[in-house]
């Protein structure tokens, strides 16, 4: 089994579509089909760039992943770097769990993150991976602001 940070695009959309289903149990046939049509596109633009895959393979095969999106904004107290980063599609297929890979990966992302010197990275916890991510020292998020958005479509 390899775990390394992916130079190119082979695989990603696969593992992603596994995590989408896996997360996602009431996503369509129509709705996976629109998603598949456009990760690619946003992988040539974005890969090591803003956007960085570490990958676990085992015969050829991606098994897991765990992804990073580097954010830049304006800085202020709270990221003087003005950099962030957003952990998404932490994913291991169910055969391989309970195999220290997501670890592998997560301390792989958190490392590269370091360098990058992002002031912060976060995510949204599972039931499944909070313990996990507790470990790696990630606390919870506690905030005088209320999270909102708005759905433009």
């Amino acid at each position: 089994m390899n775990i390394y940070k992916a130079e190119n695009t082979a695989g990603l959309t696969d593992i992603r579509l596994e995590y989408l289903h896996e997360d996602f149990p009431d996503m369509t046939a129509e709705q996976a089909d629109n998603i598949r049509a456009k990760l690619p596109l946003y992988y040539s633009e974005h890969l090591n760039r803003d956007f960085f895959a570490y990958v676990a393979e085992d015969n050829g095969n991606i098994i897991g992943s765990a992804f990073l999106v580097v954010n830049e904004m304006p800085p202020n107290t709270n990221f003087p770097n003005g950099m962030t980063g957003t952990v998404l599609n932490v994913y291991v297929a169910p055969d391989y769990r309970r195999n220290g890979i997501a670890e592998k990966l997560m301390k792989m992302l958190i490392s590269d993150a370091k360098v990058m010197q992002l002031d912060y990275i976060e995510l949204k916890a599972s039931d499944d991976g909070y313990h996990l991510y507790k470990k790696l020292g990630f606390t919870e998020s506690v905030s005088q602001f209320c999270p909102m958005k708005l759905i433009t479509k």
